[in-house]
């Protein structure tokens, strides 16, 4: 299981990369590969001012589809449009290529509340 240690995570299994008062959102490794192969990649957000851990899109694999919380509270400033020609690019690459969201945090202060690795990968056994 991949769990990079210069990377947020959530309980939710959505990693968080902050670059100044940018976040890139995605969701884990383990994320991806519990739903199995995906097939679509729902944002319909972009634009929106978002609390945290309000829905901002959903994720449908073969056999489930599953919510995205907002890790952070702020505005959702880019959508990863290649994931709607391949999103299984959540599947293969799902911190790089398959990254999802940006958001402009309103309230960076929150990011001290999300996990570490280390505090990730023993939340997730």
């Amino acid at each position: 299981m991949n769990i990079p240690a210069d990377l947020k995570y959530t309980k939710d299994h959505e990693w968080v990369k902050i670059e100044g008062n940018t976040a890139t959102v995605g969701i884990t490794d383990f994320a991806q590969s519990e739903l199995g192969d995906i097939v679509y990649v729902e944002i319909e957000t972009e634009g929106e001012e978002l609390g945290q851990e309000e829905v901002f899109g959903s994720v449908e694999a073969v056999k489930t589809v599953s919510d995205l919380f907002m890790p952070l509270s702020g505005k959702i400033v880019e959508f990863n449009t290649a994931l709607e020609a391949d999103p299984e690019a959540v599947n293969k690459d799902p911190y790089g290529k398959g990254w999802m969201i940006k958001i402009e945090m309103s309230n960076p202060s929150e990011a001290n509340d999300l996990m570490d690795a280390a505090a990730y990968e023993s939340h997730i056994g």
